[in-house]
């Protein structure tokens, strides 16, 4: 799998700055404080902080930053974003891993997802695993069952993640092709039997 752009990881840089800052709810944050939150180089963090200032949702100064009104509404999005996947995360896992997965997943979902996850929480028990559902029926990813964080991050990178529709494409000795979107996947039948689908539309 390619390594992720760099506008990506920096589209993720300025959205963990922002979440750090909503979540102090202090008036000023330190860099250094900032750079302790966040895995990620000088460079890149730099660029991100200079990126929101442009953008006109921090204030930076020498040591510290503020977030802006608009930055505040902005973190405020995120925050929302982030605790709403942590609490349907929670179901199912401890607290620690649910917040690391909400983490990651934060960045790369859409309003029109998290509505879906939303209403998954309740549905959670009516899914069956990938490698079961049928050939060209559509449906909508309720969870991904990998205690392997690295593996869950690998999987969530390429789109397959929680509240996304999926339809089922084919079937193959080794997995299943499926469709996300306009992209087609093909998954190895050890990750897709731990993938959990709900079925979206009935026949």
């Amino acid at each position: 799998m390619a390594p992720p752009k760099e506008s990506n990881i920096l589209k993720i840089v300025k959205e963990d700055i922002l979440r750090v800052l909503g979540e102090k709810k202090e008036k000023k944050v330190s860099v250094k404080f900032i750079d302790s939150e966040i895995d990620v180089s000088d460079v890149f963090l730099q660029k991100a902080i200079k990126e929101l200032e442009r953008e006109g949702l921090i204030q930076s100064f020498q040591d510290y930053i503020l977030l802006t009104e608009e930055g505040k509404s902005e973190a405020g999005k995120i925050t929302e974003k982030h605790l709403i996947l942590e609490k349907y995360f929670k179901t199912t896992r401890t607290g620690e891993e649910a917040h690391k997965m909400a983490h990651l997943l934060e960045h790369y979902i859409s309003t029109e997802v998290l509505n879906d996850i939303k209403e998954l929480s309740t549905l959670k028990a009516e899914s069956v695993p990938l490698i079961k559902f049928e050939l060209n029926r559509k449906g909508v990813i309720g969870d991904i069952d990998f205690s392997d964080y690295e593996l869950f991050e690998r999987v969530v990178s390429m789109g397959v993640f929680p509240g996304e529709k999926i339809r089922m494409i084919n079937k193959i000795p080794n997995g299943v092709i499926v469709k996300i979107k306009n992209k087609k996947f093909a998954i190895g039948r050890d990750i897709a039997e731990r993938i959990k689908v709900l079925e979206y539309e009935k026949p």
